[in-house]
């Protein structure tokens, strides 16, 4: 039997470098289509890497010509035109189209959990995940009028050494070693799920080339639900360092970092777990065995490996003095 052969349309992201990976390991004929940029994630050995703008549809015409794939993923795909882009090359060219959305697209706040495929699409206060929405509302049309081999797979908060899952980034990290109080949004109890790029290859790989996986729709995630206080903790073990958190309201810190509004009133304020029993049915036996204690060693020891990749906000450090400065003056009544 041929190998699966399947295009990757991006490749060196923080999930697809991992997807990509799992992909040449499991045997799977890989091509990747990218810009050709350098990336800090490399291709696996194996892959077959062409170059070419997918936004530019006289670039892929030239570096794909008239193949076609058993399976296309586009990963980089962000808007509803895009999506129709993708759409008109590919029909007729491929027998499976994945689209990547995203987990925040479900209802916010969630009216219950844990969260389900079937949870109701909703979000009022960030645009990236409405633009996923109204992604899969043309997907979900194309499927329903005319067969267009859609899978939908939505990812939580995704993550690998070389990105903090905090806001601000590595300048909390230093903040933390240097013994600065460290803002945390609410009273750090609501739950989040952290989930390594590898724990999500694993499953993802295994809805490729699968028919019951077409006109459907699928989220992956750990099932490991941690709060955001325990989060915090866990990288400033990691970091060898003791952490002092300074509770602040999320809309406090969004009026202070106006630009973290739409992740934080959007997504981190609300408490998330989800059901992963969808997805295990065509991954059987699929669990995530990343602990975020190790992820959050291993990004640790990455930012520590080169003290380049250790770059400080002044802004956010700044704005983050603000708040617990104001925070201090509030409790003592002054």
């Amino acid at each position: 039997m041929a190998p699966l052969s399947v295009l990757f349309v991006g490749g060196t992201g923080i999930i697809s470098s991992a997807c990509a990976a799992r992909a040449v390991e499991a045997g799977i004929e890989l091509t990747v289509l990218n810009r050709g940029r350098t990336h800090i994630r490399p291709l696996p050995d194996g892959a077959n890497v062409l170059e070419g703008d997918i936004r530019d549809t006289a670039s892929v015409q030239r570096a794909l010509g008239g193949r076609e794939f058993d399976v296309v993923v586009d990963f980089v795909v962000m808007t509803e035109e895009q999506v129709r882009s993708d759409i008109a090359f590919f029909e007729n060219r491929t027998g499976q189209y994945v689209f990547i959305s995203s987990a925040s697209a479900y209802q916010k706040p969630p009216a219950r959990l844990p969260i389900t495929e079937s949870t109701p699409l909703r979000n009022p206060f960030w645009e990236y995940s409405r633009r996923k929405i109204a992604c899969e509302d043309v997907l979900v049309r194309a499927y329903r009028e005319r067969g267009f081999p859609t899978t939908v797979v939505r990812p939580s908060h995704t993550y690998d050494k070389t990105a903090v899952p905090l806001l601000g980034g590595w300048t909390v990290i230093d903040r933390m070693r240097r013994g600065k109080p460290v803002v945390v949004h609410g009273d750090g109890t609501s739950l989040w799920v952290l989930t390594h790029h590898d724990d999500f290859a694993r499953a993802f790989v295994a809805l490729l080339g699968n028919p019951a996986a077409i006109g459907d729709t699928f989220h992956i995630t750990s099932d490991e639900a941690l709060t955001w206080d325990e989060i915090n903790s866990i990288m400033a073990r990691a970091a060898d360092a003791e952490p002092h958190f300074v509770h602040v309201s999320s809309e406090k810190i969004a009026n202070a970092l106006p630009e973290w509004r739409p992740q934080l009133l959007g997504d981190r304020t609300y408490s998330h777990l989800f059901d992963n029993t969808k997805v295990r049915r065509l991954a059987p036996g699929w669990v995530a065995t990343i602990p975020f204690a190790q992820g959050a060693r291993e990004i640790i020891d990455w930012f520590d490996a080169d003290p380049v990749r250790q770059s400080r906000d002044e802004r956010i450090d700044s704005a983050m003095d603000t708040l617990v400065e104001e925070h201090g003056k509030l409790r003592s009544g002054s």
